[in-house]
């Protein structure tokens, strides 16, 4: 990130060097003595209108609103929240096996929420500039374009949490293609360091995340673990439905989606 510093003019005043005499117009003078008055009785500018333009105004996340989920970053004006992707599109019978794992926790009284977005993930959430976002664009499409289209599939049940584990997570981590996606990461990562952003894990496990709970319930979720890949594995065409192909790389920066499309 580029810091930039802004000098005060406080203590730095320099000494005001003598000014030569000259002949005072009487009648210039008067009007200048006028035109002071008349700024002088200006109104003074009201104050919600100045905050309009401050650049110093506090944003203040409402839990609330995001069902108790808490920023992994501060929001800060002009930084936009950006992850690179490959999006998953579910066929039916996928959601109705997401929802019969998740009424088998229901039963355990282990609650989760299904997500309304699936795919796999090839950076971690992270904050860019809104005047880096063209050239960061610019740079992912140009590494995108030397990678083939490929399969995927996802069909191994894991439990995941964020950094700060506020939030668990039930995934289906991949399988087979994994070593298609790490050689995507690789690329994505190159982008980030260009920016001096955070990279992806070291040791990645590639997955879709399903479905969320509030807290740390990894070692609840895991005791019903072997339960869920049993469900997994029995649920008729899980091979088909749990494949998916990999046709292009899409950046999600704020509200603006890109997409890079593979050959």
């Amino acid at each position: 990130m580029l810091l930039v510093n802004y000098s005060s003019s406080e203590g730095e005043e320099e000494p005001e060097e003598p000014r030569p005499r000259v002949r005072v117009d009487v009648g210039a003078a008067t009007t200048a003595a006028c035109s002071e008055e008349v700024k002088s009785q200006r109104l003074p500018i009201p104050e919600s209108v100045m905050g309009m333009f401050s650049q110093s105004e506090e944003h203040r996340d409402d839990s609330s609103k995001h069902n108790g989920r808490i920023r992994s970053f501060l929001h800060q004006r002009g930084s936009w929240s950006t992850l690179v992707y490959v999006e998953y599109y579910p066929e039916e019978e996928f959601v109705e096996l997401i929802d019969l794992l998740l009424t088998h926790l229901q039963a355990h009284k282990l609650p989760m929420t299904r997500v309304t977005e699936f795919h796999v993930s090839l950076s971690q959430t992270v904050v860019l500039r809104h005047h880096w976002i063209s050239i960061f664009v610019e740079s992912l499409k140009e590494k995108m374009t030397f990678f083939d289209r490929f399969y995927c599939l996802s069909d191994k049940v894991k439990i995941y949490t964020n950094e700060e584990r506020t939030r668990t997570f039930l995934g289906l981590e991949v399988s087979a293609g994994s070593n298609y996606l790490l050689e995507l990461l690789k690329e994505v990562d190159k982008s980030m360091e260009e920016f001096n952003l955070k990279t992806y894990h070291k040791s990645p496990s590639f997955h879709i995340s399903v479905a969320w709970c509030l807290g740390d319930l990894t070692a609840e979720l895991e005791k019903r673990q072997h339960e869920l890949q049993d469900m997994v594995d029995k649920f008729e065409n899980s091979a088909r439905i749990l494949q998916h192909y990999a046709d292009q790389v899409r950046c999600k920066t704020g509200n603006k989606v890109f997409s890079f499309s593979l050959r």
